[in-house]
């Protein structure tokens, strides 16, 4: 039998593959947009997952125009709450926070999430970032997102800083300007058929083996001291491991970002596609959500932050055709 090559696997520009700091995820960059002033992200709670019947509507498919079964992921995204707009500076070391501006009388699940806050006036704050326009090279709004509308066991606010896009600086603060204290709708922000990035932290599998961790092959039964193991870690020069070995270590609760998610449905009608009974361990899906086609990395109730597409795509613009959307009852437990 011929000796089958298994080398390492797994992308090395992840590495070092080390634990997220935060489960919310981080967003490193915000893509350019034209047009007039908008937000250019989103948050949502992770709900589950179906399979949806649509109408392939790519020409050059071999499938065009007829109905496939395809994967999709529910994420709800109830309103959130504009609590403040922060303006910044573009340096030689990067973005420098010039000043922010906080609505008056906090909600107290966004309470709950500051660490430290100072309260002032708003109309203070927001002629101070008047002030300093002619400084500013971005400007964010603060926005928080409301749990307890969702699956109802966490009630603290999870904030997300949302980069604006189009317009001018001053056409970007007069729309800020006028979100501040008010809630933002997911369907003001994305619409069907529109790519969008996830961003997110994956599941967390703990410190695990060379042999899950990277997908090498077991060695034979009789090798010494070890068989989830690598035969040889290098050679004796140079004196050190190479980063190709593979090795054990933290595996999950990475910061992950997925390019052009495929929105299939923009709704507020939950029914549709929460499954009788709820999601596992999750519950019914009861404000507005989001249907993504593929999967979406981390667990139910995970934080998964939406951001406008950085890239290009080659999928049409217009919404998808859905014929059919399944939510029926699907825990093994019940079932059996």
């Amino acid at each position: 039998m011929p000796r089958v090559r298994s080398p390492k696997r797994g992308s090395r520009s992840f590495s070092p593959r080390k634990r997220a700091k935060s489960i919310k995820g981080r967003v490193d960059f915000w893509p350019e947009v034209s047009g007039d002033p908008r937000l250019l992200g989103f948050a949502g709670y992770k709900a589950g997952m179906t399979h949806v019947f649509l109408i392939e509507d790519r020409e050059r498919a071999p499938d065009y125009g007829m109905e496939m079964k395809k994967a999709a992921t529910v994420i709800e995204a109830p309103p959130m709450v504009v609590v403040g707009l922060r303006a910044y500076q573009k340096t030689h070391d990067g973005l420098k926070a010039l000043t922010e501006a906080w609505m008056s009388d906090l909600p107290i699940h966004t309470l709950m999430a500051l660490k430290t806050h100072r309260e002032g006036d708003p109309e203070s704050g927001l002629r101070k970032i008047e002030s300093l326009l002619d400084k500013t090279s971005h400007l964010r709004v603060i926005a928080a997102t409301q749990p307890k509308e969702a699956f109802g066991s966490q009630k603290k606010s999870d904030l997300m800083e949302i980069a604006m896009g189009g317009g001018s600086i001053e056409e970007q603060f007069e729309y800020a300007k006028g979100l501040l204290g008010e809630t933002v709708k997911i369907s003001d922000v994305f619409g069907a058929g529109e790519m969008i990035d996830t961003v997110g932290v994956t599941k967390g599998k703990g410190f695990q083996g060379p042999v899950k961790r990277w997908g090498i092959r077991l060695l034979q039964h009789k090798s010494r001291k070890t068989v989830r193991g690598v035969a040889s870690i290098g050679p004796w020069k140079p004196r050190r491991v190479m980063h190709g070995v593979p090795r054990a270590g933290q595996m999950g609760t990475h910061n992950r970002t997925e390019y052009n998610k495929r929105i299939l449905l923009v709704d507020s009608e939950g029914e549709r596609v929460t499954p009788k009974g709820g999601f596992n361990r999750y519950g019914e899906v009861r404000n507005d959500y989001i249907l993504l086609k593929g999967s979406v990395m981390g667990p139910v109730k995970r934080l998964i932050k939406l951001r406008k597409a950085a890239r290009g795509s080659s999928y049409p613009s217009e919404p998808p055709q859905v014929t059919y959307i399944n939510n029926e009852f699907t825990r093994q437990m019940e079932a059996d």
